[in-house]
């Protein structure tokens, strides 16, 4: 897929702004906080309907103004796309061909990104909440169905919250009701849980390969799921809706305690290992950044994998924070096959002949010229 224009209106530093691509690499040049990180984030916003960077739109929308527009044709095998959505404080209007969409998961999916800036090395050693949502952003991005089964289980363990709340404070002595929301979670999470064991396995099969080539073979990356509850990938869904039932059980006095939903696809994780050690406790920076290079380079063939083409890269700030062997191997793989956008204040360490050849936009208080 290819992004052939981006448009903005007051979006963070931007007034107004329009560009055309024609090239398969556009590089953003600028010092920091001119504006070349929202220009990415706004591609990833149009993608996914939420910033990587914050989960309150209202920081996206330019402070003197009232909404937000992103707007850019998108060229995928099957056609042309025109992609518009507006941010407002009440909320977000998605539009593919101008018809508005009712549901976001009916729109996300209508362009495909990656995103790989210095932060997201959070994947190895952050909190499992961020590979939480890394999970549940590259998942949406390529099954509809998984951010409805999300959005319901979200609303249904909400609910469920509240009465274990009400249970603990003598409020409420209904376990009719509790019973009810337990069976509406399980079924939710186990239809969660499948989605994530596939896409688990799947982004693992690429990463292995991908890792073992960029360490000549010394090291091998391996992917687990840590699983809060007995679910396993091998269970039907009958088996599992009744393994989620009986884990619930058998917590409920705990929970009750607690006032919390304790076990669940909001409560899991998964680890990185290399040669059968914990990359994110005992790997060494290198290693950290390289499982984080293999993951996101795995996500890349992945999404090709699923929908048939290869999705859109950006790389806010990210090729200086890679040795000149993991750059060179990053911009190998993306030559000619995916068109990407590279923030970063200067080019000067950036001698590779591929962002020698690519189109560049000069950034500076929220203005873009362009040259080529």
């Amino acid at each position: 897929m290819f992004l052939k224009n981006l448009s903005l209106t007051n979006y963070r530093n931007y007034e107004t702004m329009s560009l055309s691509f024609d090239g398969p690499i556009q590089l953003f040049i600028g010092n920091n906080a001119q504006g070349k990180t929202n220009a990415l984030e706004s591609i990833y916003v149009l993608a996914l309907a939420k910033s990587h960077r914050t989960p309150r739109d209202k920081e996206l929308i330019s402070w003197d103004a009232d909404y937000a527009t992103i707007r850019s044709d998108v060229l995928r095998r099957y056609g042309s796309v025109r992609l518009e959505l507006q941010l407002t404080t009440k909320g977000k209007r998605a539009k593919i061909n101008g018809m508005e969409q009712q549901k976001l998961s009916a729109y996300v999916g209508a362009l495909n990104v990656v995103m790989f800036a210095p932060e997201d090395l959070s994947i190895v050693k952050g909190a499992p909440a961020q590979r939480r949502r890394f999970i549940d952003m590259e998942i949406g991005q390529v099954s509809p169905t998984y951010l409805y089964y999300l959005s319901n289980y979200n609303k249904v363990l909400a609910q469920r919250n509240q009465l274990l709340k009400d249970l603990a404070m003598k409020k409420s002595n209904s376990l009719e009701m509790l019973a009810i929301w337990n069976t509406q979670l399980a079924d939710l999470a186990v239809k969660l849980l499948r989605k994530r064991f596939e896409f688990i396995r799947k982004l693992e099969t690429w990463a292995q390969e991908i890792h073992t080539g960029i360490t000549d073979g010394r090291e091998r990356l391996s992917l687990h799921y840590v699983n809060s509850s007995p679910v396993t990938e091998e269970m039907t869904i009958d088996q599992a809706v009744d393994k989620m039932l009986a884990a619930y059980e058998e917590v409920r006095d705990r929970e009750i305690m607690r006032g919390s939903t304790l076990i669940g696809p909001h409560r899991d994780d998964f680890s990185l290992k290399v040669n059968n050690m914990d990359v994110q406790t005992y790997g060494s920076q290198g290693q950290q950044r390289t499982s984080a290079l293999s993951i996101k380079l795995a996500e890349i063939e992945l999404i090709k994998e699923e929908v048939g083409e290869y999705p859109v890269l950006l790389l806010d700030d990210v090729l200086s924070e890679l040795d000149e062997h993991r750059q060179t191997l990053l911009l190998e793989t993306i030559q000619d096959r995916v068109q990407t956008f590279v923030s970063t204040t200067g080019v000067e360490g950036l001698k590779h002949q591929v962002l020698q050849q690519a189109s560049r936009f000069y950034v500076r208080e929220g203005k873009i010229s362009g040259e080529r």
